[in-house]
């Protein structure tokens, strides 16, 4: 519509008003239309024969005619203004949680007394807002739930006793509840501290920002100091670390950390506590800490040597001490497993090979073997370590290894010890090398007769000279069993004699090996070369059982494709040194990813089943079980992935001490039973650490266009939103046309009518 068409006639002030819209925007052809109407009008029939009153009532009908023409095409339209106050609504949040309780604020008062006095002064500014928005209450911890409101004040619950404070997901929550609404804003109470577990621990910042997308503004009033003084006095495990394995009669070392806060420059107790039988947790070493700095960490180390095998449960404590608000973070706990039989193996090299990295990737695959690896250069005494005698005592290792090093190496008192010690019971392994054997001189050292073969005086390689090449087989040669290495337990590599001869067959050949010149009085050769060359021959020694193994590149068996067969001939090759072949039970085992869980964490985990010389059953059946607190005791699925089979179970809601009990078996014949246990800690997540966080307060107001407030301020919040709802007020046109509506069509009608029963009435038609 142009400007010059439509014209509003303000007659009736600013809330009433008439308007015009001519046709076709132009009050001309109106003028136009009403000029050729009363020039109709006018050249008309005259009624000369009808007297003047019937003439000028005829006029003034036909007048009125035109006039109402005219006005329909002015096209008058009646508007009146209304203005009305749009809906909207405020939300409240309040924080339930039990870090509320904590007494941080002034005159030692609670959070949660701060709380509830703040929101009864501002009960009447909350009734004046209720009068005219919708007011809504929520509490929050873990969950969020309504509060009712009445005459301005909140129903707030005694005490706040909620276990975790979930911040961003409640307020998620309060937009969801509030959705379809004009959210005027949202104002939260809370110490700013989020403190939930998954799924309920939404970061409030990503619900910040969502906030800010959709114009509404957060207001945070933070209650608590950024150092609660539920801290400020606190003793607290922070860490704890163990092997998972140790053999029996070995030392057991723990490591841990302990935070102090409040305690400073006091002797402080930290226990080791180790469960010597199902159930009862024995103090068995302590360990006194101190720190001149509050909240610093203490490191801590403590030792055990355990007698028994078996899973057992280790606990690392700080004892309490008076005026501890929180005491659960106080111990921590996991599961160490003491191996029954496990082996030691004391492995010495005298040059960095592959071979040597290799062979001790496959010892320590195998959790019932523990390996201490030496690196001693024969041309380097100080590489030796100092206590390196101390290592041939009688039952310090069960297995000796010695790799490429030169006699000169050991000392004749060395050599005379490990001797006997082998007399004694232990196994011996020398492995093929430049300086091993007899070019490693040990022909003429007290080795000379445990060793199952025998060298020449003129065998003897220099330290420093070139090779003597003439002391070594050339490769490639291919490792294979004798008729009596095929029924020997070190080298079966099969489930029978046939699948184990083909899969020595298909194993990669070698890149060399010792020249063996002649062998001991009783020697037997368990494998050789193409040639017949001996390879692989054992002896008894006294007690002992002894190898000697020419070989020194079966890492190749690794690098084409056959890790497993590496490890599995490497750990039979232990086994048998420590007279551990005669055992026939099978290894049923399960494999935890982590010992200890926080509350609803999932626990992963593998299971298997392995033959007596360690390979794995692979067509095992397994059942499992998990037990756990308040009664648990449930069936568990497990799935098979590859030559794997794994599970997982997240029903850890409850501390305590969970188990998983497996069964195996194989075409219907048990192959063993086993049990893992696993510990859901006791958290205190509220009052663990009960600091209040008003940066996290302070960033998420900001995002939202909102503000970060002190609490005395909630009444003058409160104010400010209702003052804002003067903003919602809109105004409304209605607007009521006069010239298509049906009584102005019945006056033109009826006008029209009348004008022709008057003039036929009066004798012009």
């Amino acid at each position: 519509m142009s400007a010059a068409g439509a014209r509003a006639l303000r007659l009736f002030g600013p809330m009433l008003h008439l308007s015009l819209s001519p046709i076709a925007d132009s009050y001309l052809l109106v003028v136009l239309l009403a000029a050729v109407l009363i020039g109709l009008l006018w050249i008309g029939p005259t009624g000369r024969r009808l007297t003047k009153g019937k003439r000028w009532t005829l006029a003034l009908v036909r007048l009125a005619l035109v006039l109402l023409i005219v006005a329909a095409g002015l096209r008058p339209t009646l508007v009146y203004s209304t203005s009305k106050k749009q809906p909207a609504t405020v939300a409240i949040m309040v924080d339930q949680s039990r870090s509320m309780s904590v007494a941080d604020m002034a005159s030692g008062r609670s959070r949660w007394d701060f709380v509830s006095s703040a929101l009864d002064e501002a009960s009447a500014a909350l009734k004046r807002l209720a009068a005219d928005v919708e007011l809504n209450a929520y509490g929050f911890d873990a969950q969020t739930v309504r509060l009712a409101i009445e005459g301005g004040r909140l129903a707030l619950p005694e005490a706040p006793l909620g276990k975790e404070t979930a911040l961003g997901a409640a307020i998620d929550d309060v937009l969801r509840l509030e959705a379809g609404k004009r959210l005027l804003g949202v104002v939260l109470l809370s110490d700013g501290a989020q403190r939930a577990m998954a799924p309920r621990d939404v970061a409030p910042q990503i619900i910040a920002g969502r906030m800010k997308s959709l114009g509404t503004p957060l207001y945070t009033l933070t209650f608590g100091q950024a150092r609660g003084l539920g801290q400020a006095r606190d003793l607290a495990v922070k860490d704890l670390l163990a092997s998972p394995t140790v053999f029996v009669k070995n030392e057991l070392t723990i490591e841990g950390q302990v935070r102090i806060d409040g305690f400073v420059n006091r002797q402080l107790a930290v226990r080791l506590l180790f469960e010597t039988s199902p159930g009862k947790m024995t103090p068995v070493a302590e360990q006194n800490v101190s720190t001149a700095v509050d909240g610093a960490l203490a490191p801590v180390r403590l030792s055990y040597v355990p007698e028994v095998p078996g899973e057992h449960k280790i606990t690392l404590e700080i004892v309490a001490q008076p005026g501890e608000l929180v005491t659960t973070n106080n111990s921590m706990s996991t599961f160490v497993n003491v191996v029954k039989g496990g082996l030691n193996v004391l492995y010495v090299e005298g040059s960095r090979r592959v071979e040597a990295k290799f062979l001790r990737r496959a010892l320590d695959s195998s959790p019932d073997i523990k390996v201490d690896y030496l690196f001693i250069d024969a041309r380097r005494p100080n590489t030796k370590p100092l206590d390196f005698a101390e290592r041939f005592a009688p039952g310090k290792y069960d297995v000796y290894l010695l790799g490429d090093i030169d006699s000169s190496a050991f000392s004749t008192d060395e050599m005379k010890s490990l001797a006997e010690a082998v007399d004694r019971g232990a196994g011996m392994a020398m492995l093929g090398g430049f300086h091993s054997f007899g070019p490693g001189g040990y022909q003429n050292t007290p080795l000379a007769e445990v060793l199952p073969v025998r060298a020449g005086k003129l065998e003897r390689q220099d330290l420093n000279g070139p090779i003597d090449l003439s002391m070594h087989l050339p490769g490639p040669l291919r490792l294979q069993p004798t008729p009596i290495g095929l029924m020997h337990f070190a080298l079966n590599l099969g489930a029978n004699r046939a699948e184990s001869q083909a899969v020595w067959a298909q194993l990669p050949p070698l890149d060399g090996a010792n020249r063996f010149t002649g062998l001991a009085m009783g020697a037997a050769v368990l494998a050789d070369d193409q040639a017949g060359s001996p390879l692989i021959v054992s002896q008894m020694y006294g007690n002992g059982r002894v190898l000697a193994i020419a070989v020194d590149s079966t890492w190749r068996w690794w690098m084409q494709g056959r890790p497993s067969i590496h490890k599995r001939f490497w750990r039979q090759v232990v086994l048998w040194l420590a007279k551990r072949d005669q055992a026939q039970e099978g290894d049923v085992w399960i494999r935890l990813d982590k010992r200890r869980l926080n509350p609803g964490e999932r626990v992963e985990f593998r299971v298997g089943a392995n033959g007596p010389s360690g390979e794995p059953v692979l067509d095992a059946d397994f059942e499992l079980r998990a037990t756990g607190p308040d009664g648990l005791n449930v069936p568990l699925r497990l799935v098979r992935q590859g030559d794997q089979t794994i599970g997982s179970f997240r029903e850890t809601k409850s501390p305590g001490d969970y188990a998983l009990e497996l069964k195996a078996t194989q075409r219907g014949e048990p192959l063993g039973e086993t049990r893992a246990r696993f510990l859901v800690s006791e958290q205190d997540l509220e009052l663990d650490n009960p600091s209040a966080d008003p940066a996290t307060m302070h960033s998420i107001a900001a995002m939202t266009g909102g503000r970060a407030l002190p609490p005395e301020e909630l009444p003058a919040l409160v104010d400010e939103l209702l003052r804002r709802t003067e903003e919602l007020e809109s105004v409304q046109e209605t607007k009521r046309t006069l010239w298509d509506t049906w009584p102005f069509f019945f006056c033109v009608v009826g006008l029209m009518g009348t004008e022709w029963f008057l003039r036929k009435r009066w004798g012009l038609v």
